[in-house]
């Protein structure tokens, strides 16, 4: 299944079985898009954001590093990048469709890499 527009789901890694997010949000407006982490000063563990369509995202004003996962349309990891901290830009990933920002070391704990299979649940 794939990130639609419900507020919460949860992530799984179906190639390692594990969980990356509990509670993840969808933002799939510009709007949203724009505004993602901006002005929060952390993101809790077992929290996501999913910002759809997305291939590049920065952190330019974050006050906060943060993972990301960067998913092409059969949910598929095309990217990891562990700890990108603020005031950085991701490299732009041509194959991916969305992007899923989480705490750091989530990517550590859940062991998630490149070809891992995820799942988006309602």
């Amino acid at each position: 299944m794939s990130p639609n527009n419900n507020n919460e789901m949860k992530i799984v890694n179906l190639t390692k079985n594990t969980v990356l997010a509990e509670n993840a949000i969808v933002a799939n407006t510009v709007f949203k898009r724009i505004k993602g982490l901006l002005g929060k000063k952390e993101i809790n563990i077992g929290q996501a954001l999913i910002l759809k369509p997305c291939n590049s995202i920065h952190t330019l004003f974050m006050r906060f590093p943060i993972d990301v996962v960067f998913v092409e349309k059969r949910n598929r990891v095309v990217k990891i990048i562990s700890c990108l901290k603020p005031w950085r830009l991701s490299g732009i990933y041509l194959t991916a469709r969305l992007c899923i920002e989480l705490p750091v070391d989530t990517i550590r704990s859940n062991l998630t890499s490149a070809g891992d299979t995820l799942s988006f649940i309602d």
